[in-house]
């Protein structure tokens, strides 16, 4: 998918891959904050499984993809997450995401507490 979309990604030591698209502002979250966020969720075809905007969630609640992603932007920033099946929803998957899935989200941070 990185190669196929020419795209230049950075990889976390656990595999995440991402693309800051906008640093934003300091402080970031933390795994205790609660984040605000927009964001589109898609299949690494293309092909959309969720979106949502202004939405909250506690952030340790969130898949590992998300809890490691999101610490590294600020209020404001954005960051493109390509997330592997086990930083994801693993062998089982959920709902419409297949186990063993790769997927990919845009997430817009608005604001964390």
């Amino acid at each position: 998918y990185v190669s196929q979309n020419n795209l230049v990604t950075q990889t976390t030591s656990t595999g995440l891959q991402y693309i800051i698209r906008e640093q934003g502002t300091a402080p970031n979250p933390t795994l205790s904050s609660t984040v605000t966020i927009n964001y589109d969720g898609y299949f690494l075809d293309g092909d959309s499984f969720d979106s949502n905007d202004n939405i909250s969630f506690p952030l340790s609640n969130l898949i590992v993809g998300w809890q490691e992603g999101l610490q590294l932007i600020g209020t404001g920033g954005s960051i493109t997450l390509l997330i592997p099946s086990n930083l994801a929803y693993g062998s089982r998957g959920s709902g419409s995401i297949p186990g063993n899935t790769d997927i990919g989200f845009d997430i817009d941070l608005i604001s964390h507490n």
